[in-house]
């Protein structure tokens, strides 16, 4: 089985580090409202969401709506932070303690092949490729293979040949159910009112971690003879209706 596995938001805890250096940078801001969904769980995929974001920042959040806790010029400054300092990428914490070493033990007892999908800018030191290889290698995954993308993660995933996909990103996880083959799994960690109401609807299962996406994953496929076993035996444990009985 190929499984394709995002790393920020999903492994690595951007979060803690981007968050503690807008903290240095902006003292004023309040930490305590920097929410992993709205303040970088991920980077952003290109210029272009940056831009969008950008634009959509400075329009005043109607009356009743929680305002953005952080301006589109402060994140953007932190990013900038970020692209100075060498080897970033090599600096982040695990989000769950030991899932690194979890996930290349059943890789190696199930006969998964692994690519790690990422969306990371640049920063000074190493290629993003290599850091992000060198940061996995020394959290338990050895020789692991990393693709750092810049384009749909479904049109990746059926390049690809992907089986499943693990995310933190409702969009990637629609790209991938949209113009792929391969199973979407969302690790969604926050309020599941956040999810976009056509994910379910497209086949993509919620997970409250990666250790119960892993778990899930590995039950699917001893109780699967055939791709399709596997396919459907995932939608059940995922909580979703069967293949034919969801509509078009």
């Amino acid at each position: 089985m190929r499984v394709g596995c995002d790393l920020d938001g999903v492994l690595a805890d951007l979060h803690r580090s981007f968050t503690g250096i807008a903290a240095g940078l902006f003292p004023e801001l309040d930490l305590a409202s920097l929410n992993p969904s709205d303040i970088a769980a991920s980077p952003p995929d290109d210029e272009d969401d940056r831009a969008k974001e950008r634009e959509q920042s400075e329009i005043p959040a109607p009356a009743g709506e929680r305002p953005v806790p952080m301006t589109r010029r402060q994140v953007d400054e932190v990013w900038r932070y970020i692209a100075g300092v060498e080897n970033f990428w090599e600096s982040l914490e695990e989000i769950e303690a030991g899932s690194v070493k979890k996930l290349a033990t059943i890789a190696e007892a199930e006969n998964w092949e692994v690519i790690f999908l990422t969306s990371r800018p640049r920063c000074e030191g190493r290629t993003l490729q290599r850091q992000t290889q060198l940061w996995l290698n020394k959290l338990g995954f050895p020789l692991p293979s990393v693709y750092v993308v810049h384009r749909s993660r479904g049109m990746i995933a059926d390049a690809l040949g992907l089986d499943v996909v693990i995310d933190d990103r409702p969009e990637n996880c629609l790209d991938v159910a949209l113009e792929s083959k391969a199973r979407a799994i969302l690790v969604w960690r926050g309020s599941a009112s956040g999810v976009p109401s056509s994910a379910k609807r497209l086949g993509i299962g919620l997970v409250p971690s990666f250790a119960a996406c892993l778990d899930l994953i590995v039950e699917a496929q001893k109780a699967a003879d055939t791709p399709v076993d596997f396919t459907q035996r995932l939608r059940r444990l995922l909580g979703l209706q069967p293949r034919s009985a969801t509509k078009a």
